[in-house]
This record gives C-alpha cells, sequence and structure tokens, in this order.
C-alpha cells in the first residue's frame, strides 16, 4: 500500500511483495531447518568443556 501511495506501479509493487514474501519464507524454512538439526544434536554442546557465551 505505501509504495503505491508513493506512486509506485502496481507492478512494481506486486513484485516487490512477492520478493519479501519470498525472503520470509525461505528464512522460515532455513528456521525450522535450523531448529532440528538443534534438536537431534542435544542442543548446544562445546568441545572443551567450556560454558557457551
Amino acid at each position: 500500500m505505501v509504495l503505491l501511495w508513493y506512486g509506485t506501479s502496481l507492478a512494481g509493487a506486486a513484485g516487490t511483495a512477492f520478493g519479501l514474501a519470498a525472503v520470509t519464507a525461505a528464512c522460515r524454512v532455513l528456521l525450522r531447518r535450523s531448529e532440528r538439526c538443534a534438536a537431534q544434536r542435544g542442543g548446544r554442546h562445546t568441545r572443551g568443556g567450556t560454558p557457551v557465551s
């Protein structure tokens, strides 16, 4: 809506909205994958026995 208000074409605004939706979807997929991998490993572990900061 803001892009249309400031004079951007409908196609430009739709393209921007589609791009933002694609980036959001990709981030959600990567976050879920990361959470699954962390759950399979049992959370965070350190090699030397030092606490994670």
